[in-house]
């Protein structure tokens, strides 16, 4: 199978338990046969599992690359693994391109989207969109959209392998690996922001956080002891700036911290500063360079942004919905159509015209990942504990 030997020789296969699962489950049903499959997620070693699984079950893949996401951020990839995918075979193509392919008649029957680059498209079965960001970019969409980010699963992502990156960029670029006392200010309260915040308590620093507490007591940070800090007190949230070591944004808002005071107190401050969403949270007004990696997502500075173990799932499921898509909307020419055959099934809930994950797959996923990977301790933990939603 292509990418064999890269996968044998950086990953056993309790880092990947379900996409090996897949892989093996689709080189004999072949769900994708003869499909234009076009996958978007960010070119990385780890991502060569979800296109390796994608092939076993037949799809002819093609990789989407935006030089920059349809929300307007720089979307990462790995130059080497690019021409790896090239030199294999596998064309990388831009939204552009994919545009031109598409008005040629040479078009898409699936689009694994990720930030919503390729929205812009129209696949014959639909899409799947990956993360939370992209979302809005398929709101009154003309075909039906399976949103992975909706469920349980992406979760082991976003709130474990997310802030586990965030610590493992910082010692790369020599911080740490102590921090120990050190003073962080965490802007965000949602599944990356609490994740981060579980990777530096086990690091035993001091943590305060940055959120909106109008939305009540965060159960996770109160049975920590975490202080919460509320984002609307400009004069407070400045204060923990200034004292800070280091400072980290994952609110998912663009500009979330573009208030003069705490503009005054970044720029003042001698902390540390980076950020872990998709968007620009500082804004303008904090020049890129005032923040690690320019303001894009840290974790991305790494070989392997997020570890597989923590992917997996994710990638799975991406995955997965994408075989979930073709066989629900097969002989199924138009969205309304589908949403009434939808609206009668029980494993499929709708939320205007994005569909969340049905729950049948992310317990296979879930009991997958638990009982045959590296991370189950970990999963039952956050499971139990950290929030589901940003």
């Amino acid at each position: 199978m292509l990418f064999d030997e890269i996968v044998k020789s950086s990953y056993s296969g309790a880092e990947y338990p379900v996409l090996g699962a897949f892989s093996r489950e689709w080189a004999y049903t072949r769900p994708f046969e003869g499909l234009r499959v076009l996958v978007a997620t960010p070119i990385f070693r780890n991502t060569l599992l979800e296109y390796r699984a994608l092939l076993a079950g037949g799809a002819v893949l093609t990789v989407g690359c935006a030089g920059t996401s349809a929300a307007g951020a720089s979307m990462p990839c790995d130059d080497g693994v690019v021409r790896l995918l090239r030199e294999s075979g596998i064309a990388v193509i831009s939204p552009e391109e994919a545009l031109a392919l598409e008005a040629s008649g040479r078009g898409f029957d699936l689009v694994l989207d990720c930030a919503g680059q390729f929205a812009c498209l129209s696949p014959k079965f639909g899409f799947v969109e990956l993360t939370r960001s992209g979302v809005h970019f398929y709101e009154g969409a003309a075909k039906p959209v399976y949103v992975a980010d909706s469920g349980l699963v992406k979760r082991i992502e976003t709130s474990l392998g997310t802030g586990e990156g965030y610590v493992r960029a910082l010692r790369q670029l020599g911080y740490g690996p102590d921090f120990s006392g050190k003073k962080f200010v965490v802007f965000g309260s949602g599944k990356v922001g609490a994740g981060i915040v579980l990777q530096l308590l086990r690091s035993d620093a001091a943590v305060d956080v940055v959120t909106d507490t109008s939305f009540g007591v965060n159960a996770f940070l109160d049975a920590n002891g975490v202080p919460v800090t509320d984002c609307k007190d400009a004069g407070a949230v400045a204060a923990l700036v200034r004292a800070a070591d280091f400072v980290v944004t994952a609110t998912g808002v663009k500009g979330a911290l573009d208030c003069p005071p705490v503009v005054e107190a970044l720029l003042a401050s001698e902390a540390v500063l980076a950020n872990m969403g998709v968007e620009d949270e500082y804004g303008s007004n904090v020049p890129a360079a005032r923040v690690l990696a320019e303001k894009k997502p840290l974790n991305f500075i790494l070989e392997e942004p997020t570890h597989l173990k923590y992917i997996d799932a994710s990638l799975a499921l991406h995955a997965a919905l994408g075989e979930q898509l073709v066989r629900e909307t097969a002989g199924v020419e138009d969205v309304s159509a589908y949403k009434e055959t939808a609206a009668e099934s029980a494993t499929v809930k709708t939320v205007c015209a994005l569909m969340e994950p049905p729950e049948d797959l992310e317990r296979k996923i879930l009991m997958t990942t638990v009982q045959e990977g590296l991370i189950g301790p970990e999963v039952c933990e956050m499971l139990g504990g950290l929030p589901s939603d940003d």
